[in-house]
């Protein structure tokens, strides 16, 4: 199996094409077009990006596996369930198994796409907000993931099972394209994680309908699924909603900013100076 279609070099290639589609577009006054191919543009840089880090990652694997270990301990010390034990429950049902698989390597990037394609075109005004939530957390979850670190399944004598490569599910091992191996040492933190809550708050946040809930289901079932295939710590997907709520603050604060300085430029105007020297 194998969830990452495009290399960077490929996926680099299109967005820049597809910047240079939204540019004519533009010029043909053809705004709609251009703003969807602009928005495209910048979602395959995101991910060219992405393919990129991890192929860097890859490639200084020192003290990964020292780290991921440390992880596993200190969050024992802190009384956190095992991971192990978790993914021990599950591992004496094949289908479930096989179904974690599926949804690991699959839904948390078809359901971000899918929810900036629904926002995009339903709740336009709201789009940018979540874009840039998508763009903020990526970015430094990319910069934090510079620093290697082995997801559990990788831990010898641990408990923990490969069970995606044991069913020949896994997305890693292989040539994508015959250029990038998918990385397998930024376990730290947890895209996956960071994702599905941004979804879902999405969702949530924007929708009007009463089933918009139903969306918490996604967050719920992706933290259970990186713990049994045993790609990601608990601290994993922590570190994740910690960046995830940076991103959040980061933007209300901008927009607090941008609220305050209309106000300040009227209020300090040579023009209202003038009229209150003499009205």
């Amino acid at each position: 199996m194998q969830n990452l279609t495009l290399t960077w070099h490929s996926a680099g290639g299109a967005a820049v094409a597809l910047y240079g589609g939204s540019y004519a577009a533009a010029r043909a006054r053809r705004t709609p077009l251009s703003t969807m191919l602009r928005e495209a543009g910048t979602l395959l840089a995101l991910f060219a990006l992405w393919q990129l880090v991890g192929h860097l990652s890859v490639m200084s694997t020192d003290h990964a596996l020292d780290r991921a270990a440390w992880i596993h301990l200190t969050e024992l010390s802190l009384g956190l369930p095992d991971e192990a034990s978790w993914q021990a429950a599950v591992t004496p049902c094949p289908a479930l198994v096989k179904l974690a698989n599926y949804y690991y390597a699959s839904m948390h990037f078809a359901v971000m796409i899918g929810v900036l394609v629904w926002v995009f075109v339903r709740y336009r005004a709201r789009y940018a907000w979540v874009r840039n939530t998508v763009v903020i957390t990526t970015a430094i979850c990319l910069l934090v993931q510079f620093i290697p670190v082995a997801p559990p399944r990788m831990l010898p004598g641990s408990g923990f099972v490969d069970v995606a490569k044991e069913y020949g599910q896994s997305v890693y091992g292989g040539a994508v394209g015959g250029v990038v191996v998918a990385d397998q040492l930024s376990a730290m933190p947890s895209v996956h994680v960071a994702w599905c809550v941004l979804a879902a708050v999405a969702v949530i946040r924007v929708s009007p309908s009463p089933l918009r809930w139903v969306m918490v289901l996604h967050p719920v079932l992706t933290v259970v699924v990186v713990v049994v295939t045993a790609n990601h710590f608990w601290a994993d997907g922590l570190v994740a909603l910690a960046i995830l709520l940076f991103a959040y603050a980061a933007q209300a604060a901008a927009a607090r900013w941008r609220a305050r300085r209309p106000a300040a430029a009227s209020e300090g105007s040579p023009a209202e100076e003038r009229t209150a020297v003499h009205p």
